[in-house]
């Protein structure tokens, strides 16, 4: 199974205290997709190449990994 880097749109809280809270994923496609947790982060390297903060999030009942890098956004998706 190989891995890919998608970027993508990411809706997020940046909260006062500096904390940025991803709600959204969105596809280029339109669909736009619920984070309903954010299990973990931190800085970590990606599987498909790059590094930054990693949240580890629940996503439509999907554990999935969302990386912020530098100032994009990618998931490690099983599709380009």
């Amino acid at each position: 199974m190989e891995l890919y880097k998608r970027y993508v749109d990411v809706v997020l809280m940046h909260r006062k205290s500096g904390q940025m809270i991803p709600m959204y994923v969105c596809w280029d496609n339109g669909m736009k997709y619920k984070v309903d947790k954010v299990l973990s982060t931190e800085h970590r390297a990606s599987q498909v190449g790059g590094c930054g903060i990693r949240y580890v999030c629940m996503i439509c009942g999907s554990r999935r990994n969302l990386f912020l890098e530098k100032d994009k956004w990618f998931i490690e998706s099983l599709q380009p």
